[in-house]
């Protein structure tokens, strides 16, 4: 069976198609067909504008057309699609959802910040680790962050912050947002074993290759100081050329590390594991176990 997830985010726009098969006790398996990743940096109209401006709205509905056409390339029959800060915030993305679904079929879903952070946490990598630590997971975007801390076999706390890459470039985090985060971090984490981060997103990727680490090792918070003492240092061009990143990731990425470095600090971590998932994945799976609900497939 296979399954397909849209996460229109505040910096781009993946399309993940996914296989789905089930191991001999039945449980499923979620096997990468293709994941389509386009720049649209919604962010960069909205959070300074309030809207998203004519030639995004077009790239958008043009993203969207060839989401479709893949679709039906690969005979996805059930799909997932939602938006996140950007369209969150823009006045006008209710008629640019609508348009979508006028011209494509799709369906798209604004999400909450909360919910953002429930269908990250479905991945569940944490419940495959060990039980002498508590986890955070770390998922950063262009507009906002979400943390969802598991501890002692549950869920304690989730919550998201208007704390993102683009807000960062753009000047719009100012102490009193940090403020709020670092305070719900050391409130809502103490008297907890000693806390591992599980860090998303495309940024916290990118270092991880940059790394060169193994698969399944985990990246220390002070080669994480290290990289962004570094990567800060140069122009935008030469990141691009020495680090070989594209330009939507060579100037998000030293924001990024600054949130997941700060993260790390006011909760106390050392290490941060990256097991390459993100928004897409998790919708995948919260769509797999929907169906599962509604007895169309097996589980």
């Amino acid at each position: 069976m296979r399954l397909a997830a849209i996460d229109i985010g505040s910096n781009a726009a993946r399309l993940l198609i996914a296989e789905v098969t089930h191991d001999t006790v039945g449980k499923p398996r979620f096997n990468k067909l293709n994941l389509v990743r386009v720049p649209l940096r919604l962010g960069f109209d909205v959070f300074e504008k309030g809207e998203i401006s004519k030639e995004k709205r077009g790239m958008v509905l043009q993203t969207m057309k060839a989401y479709g056409h893949l679709l039906n390339a690969y005979g996805v029959k059930n799909v997932i699609a939602c938006a996140t800060s950007a369209m969150r915030d823009a006045r006008n993305s209710g008629d640019l959802i609508r348009k979508i679904k006028l011209e494509t079929g799709l369906d798209i879903e604004v999400i909450s910040g909360d919910r953002e952070a429930s269908i990250i946490y479905e991945n569940h990598v944490a419940e495959n680790m060990d039980t002498d630590h508590s986890y955070m997971y770390i998922d950063v975007g262009g507009g906002s962050t979400e943390l969802t801390f598991f501890a002692e076999n549950k869920l304690v706390f989730k919550q998201s912050f208007n704390i993102g890459t683009i807000r960062l470039l753009k000047d719009m985090v100012d102490d009193g947002k940090w403020n709020e985060m670092k305070d719900a971090i050391k409130n809502r984490t103490r008297g907890f074993k000693k806390i591992v981060a599980i860090g998303t997103g495309g940024n916290i990727n990118k270092v991880f290759s940059l790394s060169k680490r193994k698969d399944g090792k985990p990246l220390n918070i002070d080669l994480l100081k290290d990289y962004y003492k570094e990567i800060a240092s140069f122009s935008l061009e030469d990141r691009i050329n020495i680090y070989k990143l594209r330009e939507d990731r060579a100037d998000v990425i030293v924001p990024a590390l600054q949130i997941y470095i700060n993260i790390m600090r006011w909760s106390d971590t050392d290490e941060i594991y990256v097991p390459k998932i993100g928004l897409a994945d998790g919708l995948i799976q919260h769509l797999y176990y929907e169906l599962v609900a509604k007895n169309n497939v097996i589980s």
